[in-house]
């Protein structure tokens, strides 16, 4: 049955208000009938007031500005302007939402607000320099995921590891992950599966923009008596970490075995450029901060800065401050029982 002209109108009516109104955008009952025309559709003054007063009982919260230039607006909405650029804020921050799954989400959240708020939210969409997973995947494992936990059911799926041509290689030659999944958490803007491996008997963590070819088992979850009593806050505190500061453009040389916590740490769009056979360099922006120079020394030999002068100096600095918060002696008695 075809929908009658008046239901028609009052529907595009509502359209209409939501993606063209807000409190300083306001269309008046002649403005409503001017845009009725591009549906086709008119209305005079009476009839425009007639089905506003219908919308307000259906419980649209429809206000009305007075005025020379005063007219009609949305007041409340689902979401206010600030929650959705909160909301925007972490799809941008979020590495395991690839580039592309970014800006659709971000689009479908400015359909919850007008026309002209929506350009507000795109002020904040800044070019991303930040690292963002290529595996369009993610956003449909971690579904599969919930989906799984809500059913009581394991889940299979391959993992990888990234290699120097920005590659996931499987690891275990390939063989299926068979994993009983418990929660899933979101730290330093990666997303990770906890959960138990019956095999090993243990608690482990996946990141989730490693995982290809999820599917959902109909074997019911083992380890619930792991995590009877399971902290994720102490776990996550004891399992991830991260650091942040003032950005600049370092040149690191590093081992190719260092290849995957590289990207790890900035993302698969990063240029990794051989330097010999061993090693690679890449430039990467970073916070030089103590926190960055600590991750730095933690890799070793494996990871070198090589410029900017300045950063590498700082960096020479940091290490023989560290030496030279050890007493000599105590070196030389280390050095002594060493021998």
């Amino acid at each position: 049955m075809a929908v009658s002209a008046v239901k028609l109108r009052l529907l595009y009516i509502l359209k209409i208000l939501m993606e063209k109104t807000d409190e300083a955008h306001t269309l008046s009952a002649a403005d409503l009938d001017r845009l009725l025309h591009g549906y086709g559709m008119s209305a005079d003054r009476k009839t425009v007031y007639s089905d506003i007063d219908t919308l307000r009982e259906a419980g649209i919260d429809i206000l009305q500005s007075k005025g020379t230039n005063g007219g009609y607006y949305i007041g409340s909405r689902e979401f206010e302007l600030p929650e959705l650029k909160l909301l925007v804020d972490a799809v941008q921050a979020s590495k395991f939402i690839s580039r592309k799954k970014s800006q659709e989400l971000i689009g479908k959240l400015e359909s919850l607000c007008s026309e002209n708020e929506a350009k507000q939210l795109q002020r904040n969409v800044f070019i991303y320099n930040r690292a963002k997973t290529g595996n369009e995947t993610v956003y449909y494992n971690v579904d599969q995921i919930h989906t799984a936990i809500l059913n009581d059911r394991q889940i299979a799926f391959h993992y990888g590891e990234w290699t120097v041509q920005k590659v996931l290689k499987l690891k275990k030659n390939g063989e299926l992950y068979k994993v009983s999944p418990w929660a899933l958490t979101w730290d330093n803007q990666n997303y990770y599966l906890i959960g138990y491996d019956e095999s090993a008997d243990l608690i482990k963590h996946y990141r989730v923009d490693k995982m290809k070819d999820m599917k959902v088992l109909e074997e019911k979850r083992q380890g619930g008596q792991s995590f009877q009593n399971f902290d994720l806050a102490a776990f996550a505190k004891k399992t991830f970490s991260m650091f942040g500061g003032k950005e600049e453009n370092v040149t690191l040389i590093c081992g190719n075995d260092m290849a995957g916590v590289i990207i790890d740490r900035f993302g698969s769009d990063i240029m990794l450029i051989p330097a010999d056979s061993g090693h690679f360099k890449v430039n990467v922006p970073v916070a030089v901060s103590p926190q960055f120079f600590g991750w730095a020394a933690g890799l070793g030999k494996k990871v070198r800065i090589a410029a900017p002068e300045a950063v590498k100096k700082q960096y020479i600095r940091y290490l023989k401050e560290l030496l030279e918060s050890y007493p000599e002696e105590n070196i030389q008695n280390q050095n002594k029982k060493a021998q």
